[in-house]
């Protein structure tokens, strides 16, 4: 049995959605579909989850008016797709219906509010596809988190999945001749609530449910042929990569490979579940297989390389810090205080580095932070360093293999490309480099043609 996710470009409108049917009714072991919301059908469009934001805004501020302009909007996109299929307008009145409740409903606060309309993107797609294959004649179930037991804890809108969820799963029932449709990007709290996943949501839910039904395959359609070696927007026509492991994936995932978000893959580790990440347009192209790295046999040194321009560093330097007890401790309080995370601390016997993700910082809190240390620890240096990037390479086929490191940093030296940082992980799969945000793009084409070219 296989679980099957389609992303918001793959169901924006009629043809698309005709696309994505014909590939769920043409292998019998696709049985449990994931819907995202209908995104973008062009360049100037915008995405059904973007319009809820705003219904959700328009109801926040009581703009009445608006708050209908809104709905009669979102409501032409379903009613679009709906038309294509000749569906009878009857049968998409529950679709209707639900979404003008949606204001009368009870909230907490405001930002459950707002998950609870976010959601709605996926959860009335999923309601509509069910509709339209039974019409077409595939016998469909639409099913919700509420109905199979997702439930989540966290924030409205950052929500995690609750451990039980899987035990809920493990015994929800389905027949073989009906295919499940299933609304992703959100979960149900212990209270009742609607809450969301972060980034790349509607993955995720696919991979909890690939996970707690026990699927031998989570497919995963999107609009590219395959996870490339590196961003063809930085390296022209990459390799793609035919198979990868796990750790590879969140390896690559953390430095910004933005097929699939990382955290997505987390439920599919834990369950030893294969992901195929194929494209919508082109479904008979095998696409990235992703699997668990036991007996995995790699068949070039690196798989991928890629640069996350997103950082920032803060370098101290303190004689004999190395013998100064509990000095590390103290940077670590500093951040725990104002609930900062750091990425990475590489240091020396006189020297630490500590290395932040800037979407978890501003200019203030920065400033504030820098002032504690210089109080508290009195380094004799300290310097933020605001345009670092951090460049990863990746590859099961470096574990074994001797003097890659050379054949990592030698064409960056040919490039006259500055490395402030290098460090390799205790898995011996992934090497990190440190540079500046002006020569990450350079430092990912120079490593890519020292590997990939030749």
């Amino acid at each position: 049995m296989k679980v099957v996710k389609f992303g918001g470009s793959s169901l924006a409108d009629g043809p698309s959605y005709e696309h994505a049917i014909k590939i769920i009714t043409s292998d019998p072991e696709r049985r449990v579909v994931v819907t995202s919301a209908p995104g973008k059908r062009n360049s100037n469009d915008i995405k059904v989850t973007d319009l809820l934001i705003k219904y959700a805004n328009a109801i926040s501020k009581n703009e009445e008016q608006e708050a209908m302009l809104v709905r009669k909007e979102i409501l032409l996109r379903y009613q679009a797709i709906a038309d294509y299929f000749n569906l009878p307008n009857d049968q998409l009145q529950p679709l209707v219906d639900r979404l003008a409740k949606l204001p009368n409903a009870d909230y907490p606060n405001n930002n459950y509010l707002m998950a609870a309309f976010k959601a709605h993107g996926e959860r009335l797609n999923a309601e509509l596809m069910s509709l339209i294959l039974n019409y077409l004649g595939y016998p469909a179930r639409f099913a919700t988190p509420e109905e199979v037991g997702l439930k989540v804890a966290g924030t409205p809108n950052n929500a995690t999945v609750i451990p039980e969820t899987y035990a809920r799963l493990a015994n929800f029932s389905f027949s073989n001749h009906e295919i499940i449709v299933f609304p992703g990007f959100y979960g149900i709290t212990l209270a009742g609530h609607i809450a969301t996943f972060s980034r790349g949501g509607s993955d995720i839910t696919g991979a909890i449910l690939a996970r707690g039904l026990h699927a031998g395959m989570y497919e995963n359609f999107t609009d590219v042929d395959a996870i490339y070696s590196a961003n063809p927007n930085v390296v022209d026509h990459p390799q793609p990569i035919a198979k990868m492991t796990y750790r590879e994936m969140r390896e690559l995932s953390y430095a910004g490979f933005s097929v699939f978000h990382d955290e997505a893959l987390i439920p599919a580790i834990q369950g030893n579940i294969p992901i195929n990440v194929k494209n919508t347009s082109d479904p008979e192209k095998p696409g990235t297989l992703i699997v668990p790295d036991h007996s995995f046999q790699p068949t070039d040194i690196i798989t991928g390389v890629v640069s996350g321009k997103h950082f920032a560093a803060l370098y101290l330097h303190k004689y004999l810090l190395n013998k100064e007890a509990g000095f590390t401790l103290r940077i670590l309080q500093i951040l725990a205080r104002h609930n900062v995370s750091y990425e990475h601390m590489p240091s020396g016997i006189d020297d630490i580095t500590v290395i932040f993700d800037k979407k978890e910082l501003d200019d203030e809190l920065v400033d504030i932070i820098c002032n504690e240390i210089q109080e508290e620890i009195n380094p004799d240096r300290l310097e933020w360093i605001d345009n670092y990037a951090i460049t990863m390479v990746v590859g099961e086929g470096m574990r074994n293999r001797t003097g890659v490191i050379n054949d990592i940093l030698n064409p960056l030296a040919e490039e006259h490309i500055a490395v402030p940082m290098i460090n390799q992980g205790a898995s011996r799969i992934a090497i990190m480099i440190g540079t500046y945000n002006q020569d990450a793009d350079a430092a990912v084409r120079a490593i890519y043609h020292r590997f990939f070219a030749n």
